[in-house]
This record gives structure tokens, C-alpha cells and sequence, in this order.
């Protein structure tokens, strides 16, 4: 597996495993509300959950009839995501994948890709986003979820350079080319909720939403 070179030497693998080993848990362990909102109605089907971290996203699909592709860079994500699926009864409705997406390309196409909060600081968005829409398959839909640039969260180092890591939902599509006669757009949306973050402080979020299903084939 090829993997990019962060600044500072290591790469994307290392550095997100060493954020991992820095917590007993990153994530809260629940679905992205942003999902379950948009992929409760879907039809199951098969999936791919792109930057997929400790699993909560492909569990829940899994939960819900999917057979899920889930991908993530760190190892030690994935290992924690394989525990919580055992724990869920849905081990056997998901492929866990590590694998580095400013290089991976996946093998087949899905009837749902969705990448959330899939930020990095290292590839630029548009790569990796890019990356979700080529994998739908005709008649599939794409739900990419992303930090919003005016409602970024406090914590961490979301506002370093936040015009260039983060997108509105009509940005997001303009850079995808997600239009007709290709795509249908679905959802276009920017949407406030409230959050917490790793050690319980209270925030305000403004998220990106774009849904959107595919009609055709480039």
C-alpha cells in the first residue's frame, strides 16, 4: 500500500495511528446524524463508508441491511471498528479495508458512497471526494458530509487554513461537477447542530450536506 508523506516525515498511517493510540476512543461511538438523516430511507444495498475511523457509520448501515466496504488509513481504527462490529452482531456485513485514499482506488461501484467529515491535512479534499463520486454506480447515491468553514469546531486545528480544507454544500458540488445530466441533486444544505467534543465541551456546528443520485455514467 503506497501512502503519502506528511510534512513533518511520516505518513498519513503513522500519523493517524499515533492519534488513535492517543485516546481510548476519538469518536463518540454513535452514526453521523447527517447519515442516519439521509440513508434511513435508502433501500440496503452495497456501500462504501470512505475515512470509515472507529466504524460507528458502517455498523449502523450494516445494522440496516447494507453490506458495507469500509475504509480508513489508521490500522488502529480499524481494529477498534472490528471489535465494535463483533460486539453489534455485524461483522459479517462489512470488509474492513485500510487503505490510503490519495492512492487507493476502489474495484467496484456502490449503490451508496458516503464520505463524512472526510477532512485531511495532507490531501487536498477535492482528491479524495473526487475519489466518492467516481465509485457510484448508476442509479446510486453519494452523501458527502463535511465542517462547514463558519461553523467549524472549537477544538483541534480545524481553523488552520479552513479555507482551503472546508466547503459549503454548493462549493462541493461545483467542484465535483455534480450536475445534470449525470447527477440529481438531492441535497444542497448547510445545517446547524449542536456537538461535543473529546473532553465534553459543548459547541455549535454548521455542516456541508450534499446528497445526490447518479443518472448516468460519465
Amino acid at each position: 500500500m503506497a501512502e503519502h508523506q506528511h510534512s513533518d516525515g511520516g505518513t498519513a498511517a503513522q500519523l493517524w495511528d499515533e492519534k488513535y493510540r492517543s485516546r481510548a476512543r476519538i469518536w463518540s461511538g454513535e452514526p453521523n446524524p447527517q447519515l442516519t438523516a439521509e440513508a434511513a430511507d435508502l433501500p440496503p444495498g452495497t456501500a462504501l463508508d470512505l475515512g470509515c475511523g472507529e466504524g460507528a457509520d458502517a455498523i449502523w448501515l450494516a445494522s440496516r441491511g447494507w453490506t458495507v466496504t469500509a475504509v480508513d488509513v489508521s490500522a488502529v481504527a480499524l481494529e477498534r471498528a472490528k471489535a465494535h462490529a463483533r460486539e453489534r452482531g455485524q461483522a459479517g456485513s462489512i470488509t474492513w479495508v485500510q487503505q490510503d485514499l490519495a492512492t487507493w482506488v476502489p474495484g467496484e461501484l456502490f449503490d451508496l458512497v458516503t464520505a463524512q467529515f472526510l477532512h485531511s491535512t495532507v490531501m487536498p479534499w477535492q482528491q479524495a471526494l473526487q475519489l466518492a463520486a467516481a465509485a457510484v454506480r448508476t442509479g446510486g447515491v453519494l452523501l458527502i458530509v463535511g465542517h462547514h468553514p463558519d461553523g467549524l469546531p472549537p477544538w483541534g486545528q480545524h481553523h488552520d487554513h479552513a479555507a482551503e480544507r472546508f466547503y459549503t454544500a454548493e462549493q462541493l458540488a461545483g467542484e465535483l461537477g455534480i450536475a445534470a445530466p449525470e447527477w440529481r441533486l438531492d441535497v444542497v444544505d448547510t445545517r446547524h447542530r449542536s456537538a461535543f467534543g473529546p473532553d465534553g465541551e459543548a459547541a455549535a456546528l454548521t455542516d456541508a450536506v450534499l446528497r445526490a443520485t447518479r443518472l448516468a455514467a460519465r
